[in-house]
């Protein structure tokens, strides 16, 4: 069975409902990225970080996954199919995803602050100030910037035996998630759906330019002529 990577981003879940950051009228104007989204805006201000992701919770509990997060799901019925996001929300898993690696952590989860305790809470808000059982506050389970990835070294791996890898919804600019497609093997296709136009490093990229639900229809059609050329005697 072939292995298919899915790279997805923003994109992928913006069809859902959930605010990007980047495109126009996202979260970075209505917030300074550094105060909701570092390790440095958690000990500044954890006030402000809790109410952030209690509303992104909030959020998350009223959207459903799209067509585009059911047809990645079904593809496990033909391929080995492994998705790599960096996305926090858990509408892969939620559409039927069974191998999902989250690089910027679960919405879902929380932590204290040393991350050696996580604690699935769904989507409800936790509280200001609440504690953990080793006495530290209670924080989301997100990997912020200024902090390590500590999936990467997975993911890598993951995309160096992939036979196919599709990048969807994300602009290729945020690292180290960016660099994984490097970590490509030579003759792995790589298909990118994005309705935007976006800068890869191969000149050997199957485009569909359009948003992830139509983008993979198309690879889907796609995908199973492939699957069923290799299996033709």
């Amino acid at each position: 069975m072939k292995r298919v990577v899915f790279l997805t981003g923003a994109g992928m879940s913006a069809e859902s409902g959930i605010s990007t950051f980047r495109d126009s009228g996202g979260l970075w104007e209505k917030y300074d990225v550094m105060e909701v989204a570092s390790i440095d805006g958690w000990h500044k201000n954890p006030n402000l970080m809790t109410k952030f992701y209690n509303e992104r919770r909030a959020q998350l509990d009223k959207v459903m996954p799209n067509d585009g997060h059911k047809l990645i799901a079904r593809l496990e019925s033909s391929f080995q199919v492994t998705v790599i996001t960096q996305n926090i929300d858990n509408l892969h898993e939620r559409a039927g995803s069974s191998d999902v690696i989250h690089l910027h952590g679960e919405l879902t989860k929380v932590c204290n602050e040393s991350k050696s305790e996580v604690y699935d809470i769904g989507t409800k808000a936790i509280e200001i100030g609440e504690k953990a059982s080793d006495g530290s506050k209670i924080r989301p389970f997100i990997v912020w910037f200024g902090e390590a990835v500590p999936l990467i070294e997975k993911a890598a791996n993951v995309v160096s035996n992939a036979d196919i890898i599709v990048i969807i919804g994300t602009s290729m600019q945020v690292y180290p998630a960016a660099g994984l497609i490097h970590y490509a093997k030579r003759n792995a296709e790589i298909f990118l759906i994005d309705p935007n136009d976006v800068n890869t490093p191969f000149a050997s990229v199957n485009i569909i330019k359009e948003k992830a639900s139509v983008g993979m229809r198309i690879l889907t059609e796609k995908l199973n002529d492939y699957n069923i050329s290799m299996q033709s005697p």
